[in-house]
């Protein structure tokens, strides 16, 4: 059998609730979920609520230095890329993300540019999921745009990398309500299973192979003239 014991490996779900703590998120309900099969497994896990900071808005690592008072971005960027696993968690609202999963999203983007020591995009390397919560349509759209922007930047995604429940549409019961049927819903859990165990699979086969291999995909030596086999059809 697989080597289940994944001692080693730090997991940090990013919760875009609008509720800020601590009232009661079924975001949260569906995050504690991934979460514990993580712990029970030796995995190190920091759960954070984006609404509970002082995030600025924008598109750079510390917005105090574009004109904003405060940013609580730098103090928590770091924690992200000391973690081999991310997990963005959010609802859905009118048939999208919410906005603080926007914001982290743009934040994480904000660091995209800057180089980890092989030379390739920062975030290579580590794997990235998302969960999504709602009592309206909405689940696949707004887990392929987490995962677009995810991967984007350079995260690796496994497969099944997202899970979600949704109620019946229109005003109806949360995920954590009484008689819900959320946390004992079969395809819920099985994705989410599915999506635990397959961004814990692929986070240790990344970190035991030092990260993703380093030829071809290296902005430092892109800039420095390497073109990795890449032939301009105007100079052939």
């Amino acid at each position: 059998m697989t080597d289940l014991d994944f001692t080693g490996l730090r997991a940090m779900f990013v919760n875009c609730t609008l509720k800020r703590s601590p009232e009661i998120s079924n975001t949260q309900g569906l995050v504690d979920a991934s979460a514990g099969i993580m712990r029970k497994h030796g995995v190190e896990v920091e759960v954070i609520r984006a609404v509970d900071h002082d995030l600025a808005t924008g598109v750079y690592p510390n917005m105090t230095e574009h004109g904003w008072a405060t940013d609580e971005w730098p103090e928590i960027y770091p924690r992200v890329l000391a973690s081999d696993i991310l997990v963005i968690a959010g609802p859905i609202w009118l048939g999208d993300n919410s906005s603080q999963t926007k914001l982290v999203i743009e934040r994480l983007y904000a660091l995209s540019g800057m180089q980890n020591a092989k030379g390739q995009y920062l975030f290579y390397g580590r794997v990235a999921g998302c969960l999504i919560t709602g009592n309206e349509d909405g689940i696949k759209h707004c887990a392929q745009n987490v995962l677009y922007s995810l991967q984007h930047i350079g995260y690796t995604i496994p497969p099944n990398a997202d899970a979600g429940w949704i109620g019946e549409a229109g005003p109806g019961p949360s995920y954590l309500d009484p008689g819900s049927g959320g946390p004992d819903n079969d395809f819920t859990n099985r994705n989410t299973t599915f999506m635990t165990w397959n961004l814990m699979h692929l986070a240790k086969l990344l970190k035991d192979a030092g990260g993703v291999p380093a030829f071809g995909n290296q902005r430092s030596e892109w800039d420095a003239g390497t073109r990795f086999d890449f032939v301009n059809p105007e100079y052939r």
